[in-house]
């Protein structure tokens, strides 16, 4: 907030709103979720709040930036209901999350690698002279079938069919289609935002185009890692003002 507050201090939910940019509702939504300790109440029924409310606002907005506002709100109504150790729990699986996140970047970074390493050394192992079937090609993704043809319907990868058997056939671009896919669900983005991504790499003739992509999405973990620093920052912060 712009000035020191005194710990017998009275604020009112405007006092509150104004300091951290929200509206008057938005405390009371606060309170009513639990991320706010129960207010204070006038003669006259006047919620009033104290500094310690106005930690633990600025300890959930840190927090949400790495944990993100469901999180975030589940922490500090544990927290408030003097279940620190829930809290700490919701904490971890964060970090946990996170870790894996980075774990799943660099699994794209190395499936890119060997996309490069495959293109300079030769064909793809799993799609011979002819191309490669649905079947040994989900078996290699460790995926079903049925999540290639979805895939087809997305436009991501675009198999030819056998004019013979009306098969599925997936050449060697199609394989690295289906690769690139694969990882980059895994790190978490939706079809409709792989298939442009993959779209960049056909006209590109290569997956240059998604280095930008995995530069935004290092940057983008780093920032929720630093996040996660300022929430336990300010998180503790409220804790030590919370203890007897």
């Amino acid at each position: 907030m712009g000035r020191n507050l005194q710990s017998g201090e009275r604020l009112r939910p405007v006092d509150l709103a104004r300091g951290h940019g929200l509206s008057t509702q938005a405390v009371r939504n606060y309170e009513e979720a639990g991320i706010l300790p129960a207010a204070g109440r006038t003669p006259h029924g006047y919620r009033t709040y104290t500094p310690r409310h106005a930690q633990a606002l600025r300890a959930f907005l840190a927090l949400v930036p790495g944990h993100g506002h469901q999180t975030a709100t589940s922490i500090m109504r544990a927290v408030n209901q003097d279940a620190a150790e829930e809290a700490f729990r919701l904490i971890d699986e964060s970090h946990a999350q996170l870790l894996d996140d980075r774990r799943t970047l660099q699994a794209v970074e190395s499936a890119l690698r060997d996309l490069e390493s495959t293109a300079v050394s030769g064909p793809d192992a799993v799609s011979g002279p002819g191309g490669t079937f649905i079947g040994p090609l989900a078996d290699k993704l460790g995926i079903r079938p049925a999540t290639l043809r979805k895939w087809e319907r997305a436009g991501l990868v675009r198999p030819r069919r056998d004019p013979l058997t009306g098969y599925r056939v997936y050449d060697e671009a199609d394989v690295r289609d289906a690769r690139l896919a694969h990882q980059l669900r895994r790190g978490g983005y939706l079809l409709e935002q792989i298939a442009p991504l993959i779209a960049q790499v056909r006209s590109a003739g290569g997956v240059a185009p998604l280095e930008s992509t995995l530069r935004d999405w290092q940057a983008r973990l780093s920032a929720r890692g630093r996040a996660m620093l300022k929430g336990a920052a300010d998180l503790d912060a409220y804790l030590r003002a919370r203890e007897p």
